[in-house]
């Protein structure tokens, strides 16, 4: 049974480069993509996914901010951190939410593979 994924991030380019990182691969399945925190929040109940790519800034909302409310209402979801900057204490901060993997972009298709596979496996 595939894994169901959530796909968060403002950038139309980063979702494209997810969602085609996993489109050959069968233990993944997008089950839908969020441009913002908000939306990710409402995406996340409505579709309860299994693991979720997280951007950390995004508008209206951000990364860490929309993980503390997913976790709240869902705490056995993996969420794995997209960062830009290689941001030490958002990091931390994202560890102390509990959330323990992250991937800094610009990464490559096996590079997300093996980080969500870190995630599901932890």
């Amino acid at each position: 049974m595939s894994k169901k994924v959530l796909v968060v991030d403002d950038s139309p380019l980063v979702r494209n480069l997810v969602k085609k990182a996993l489109a050959g691969n069968s233990e993944f399945c997008v089950v839908g993509e969020a441009a913002n925190g908000k939306e990710a929040v409402e995406l996340a109940q409505k579709l309860e996914p299994d693991v979720i790519t997280l951007d950390v800034t995004m508008p209206v909302m951000d990364g860490l901010e929309a993980a503390r409310e997913i976790l709240k209402r869902n705490s056995r979801v993996k969420i794995l951190l997209l960062s830009a900057m290689g941001d030490d204490s958002l990091i931390s901060q994202a560890q102390s939410l509990g959330i323990k993997h992250s991937l800094q972009k610009p990464f490559k298709a096996e590079q997300l593979l093996e980080a969500l596979g870190k995630v599901l496996g932890a």
